[in-house]
């Protein structure tokens, strides 16, 4: 069986006993096994700030994104070899496992053609200069790359995407990475990470992988680093209050839980109906349902009820589940069997306040193996009112659910919205300008971001579930109140704003030198 071995102070290592086994969830078979007991994580985290750190701040942002550039081309090169990881050790679909890994080149990419068109800068200014007492006396705000490290702490649903997007906004405003991947997937993060130090592109102490749990990770953490983190807010929480994280004072985002919604407009035409009903679909059964953007909680007018309830029952029974490596298959099973426990019970705890209108927790599968294989059915669950259930508007269930909620009018659908306490992505679906300028203005404080689906855009619109590199990602309350990418945004985690007050020529020209 293999061992997943780390990257720290540019060398592979590897953990001794005990070690986490990685299984194939369609098979249960073991596939890898990982450990970071023993590994120098302080030493480490000490080199990219010393010898990481100074060498991107050498480069200009021009110079930052074409390593950029260069990485995602060595994760496109092996794009096959990390689809065929992905369906072995996240059971994904060949479709999920493209989402994945192409996210993560194409956010790189992005990036890249960011650091090409800012040029030979080595950092920022941030807005026009402030005139303080007169012409002569002024302020300048600059944005420049802290000295620490990025700590990356990531998820198992995107092992390749994940670590890369997070990566690309460090790198480019020049911060070192150690990214530590969820074991139960890291053999695909450990592969992806391996292909872009062997593009030989990134310079020393630039990029570092912790293969397993976090051990003392936490306990090496200074001011100048910032830790990203993307996972539960359980978790999220405990990172935020590590002793450790609190005395240094070290920045922390995090991207946590979110009860997503999309809401049906009582005016919507055919084709707005056709997508949501599209959308809706895929985002339940998209990774299993494990994405932190899938929509939870499916807002629809109490007259269109039966309609979009008959429809989304029809989709979701052509979805066949199985063995994701069968072309025939459109779902594979959860990640592991914790994932699948915890699903079984929260839709246990659903169905006191909803009733099952498809699926069961039990699936009738396509599998590998007989009696093997972490699979669930996909689930559409109804409650009698938008705001009859509170649990649905309180328990994220991490899988192939989503629950109806018919509402009676614009404004009880906005409530139910933002009873979920605040969330990375909602969508509205509809063309009644009054109705979605009223919805826009009473949920935006709730969400990271806001999909707006008319009939003109409909048949060519993006799934909500799509993170793109040029706008944010993240949402309040929730969701962790964290921000990421969002074009020249996603840097700013990394930077630190200083405001310069003196003399404006002079420091027009000394601002010059880096900017």
């Amino acid at each position: 069986m293999q061992t997943i071995p780390s990257y720290l102070c540019d060398e592979w290592v590897t953990g001794a006993e005990p070690f986490e086994t990685l299984l194939d969830p369609s098979t249960e078979e073991p596939l890898a096994r990982a450990s970071t007991v023993g590994l120098p994580v302080g030493p480490a985290l000490e080199h990219a700030r010393r010898v990481g750190g100074p060498a991107l701040r050498r480069l200009s942002f021009q110079e930052r994104g074409a390593l950029l550039e260069a990485v995602s081309r060595a994760l496109h090169g092996a794009r096959e070899e990390l689809i065929e990881l992905a369906v072995r050790n996240g059971g994904n679909t060949r479709g999920d496992a493209k989402f994945d890994i192409d996210g993560a080149t194409a956010t790189l990419s992005a990036y890249a053609a960011l650091g090409k068109q800012l040029g030979d800068k080595r950092w920022l200014l941030d807005g026009e200069p402030t005139e303080v007492a007169g012409a002569r006396l002024q302020g300048w705000h600059v944005l420049a790359p802290r000295h620490g490290v990025a700590v990356h702490i990531g998820a198992f649903n995107f092992p390749t995407w994940g670590w890369a997007e997070k990566a690309a906004c460090a790198w480019l405003a020049g911060v070192p990475v150690l990214t530590k991947p969820a074991p139960s997937t890291a053999l695909v993060t450990w592969r992806s990470v391996e292909l872009a130090l062997q593009a030989g592109v990134l310079p020393a102490g630039t990029l570092s992988l912790l293969s397993g749990a976090p051990g003392e990770l936490l306990d090496h953490v200074q001011w100048q680093d910032t830790i990203a983190f993307t996972g539960s807010s359980a978790t999220g929480e405990r990172i935020k209050s590590h002793p450790r994280v609190l005395a240094s004072g070290a920045r922390v985002n995090v991207e946590a839980d979110s009860l997503n919604a999309a809401v049906l407009l009582p005016d919507a035409p055919p084709n707005v109906v056709d997508a949501f009903v599209r959308d809706v679909t895929r985002d339940i059964t998209q990774k299993a349902g494990q994405k932190c953007t899938a929509i939870r909680r499916v807002l629809v007018p109490r007259a269109l009820l039966e309609q979009v309830r008959e429809r989304l029952c029809e989709a979701l029974a052509d979805v066949t589940v199985g063995d994701p490596s069968q072309d025939a298959v459109r779902m594979g099973p959860l990640t592991t069997a914790l994932q699948r426990e915890r699903f079984q019970a929260g839709v246990r705890e659903l169905r006191t306040q909803t009733r099952v209108v498809f699926g069961e927790p039990a699936a009738q599968v396509q599998a590998a193996a007989p009696d093997k294989g972490f699979f669930v059915s996909p689930m559409l669950l109804e409650a009698a009112g938008a705001l009859s259930a509170p649990r649905v508007h309180e328990l994220e269930v991490f899988g192939p659910v989503a629950t109806l909620l018919p509402y009676e009018s614009v404004e009880e659908a906005a409530e139910a919205v933002r009873a979920g306490r605040g969330g990375l992505v909602s969508s509205l679906y509809g063309d009644d300008r009054q109705q979605l300028a009223a919805l826009i203005e009473a949920l935006s404080p709730w969400l990271g971001r806001l999909v707006v689906v008319d009939s003109k855009i409909a048949d060519k619109s993006l799934a909500p579930g799509t993170v793109l590199p040029t706008l944010l990602h993240g949402g309040p309350g929730r969701a962790g109140g964290g921000e990421e990418l969002g074009g020249l945004r996603g840097l700013r985690l990394y930077q630190q704003r200083t405001a310069l007050q003196g003399n404006g020529g002079l420091l027009g020209k000394l601002v010059a030198v880096g900017s």
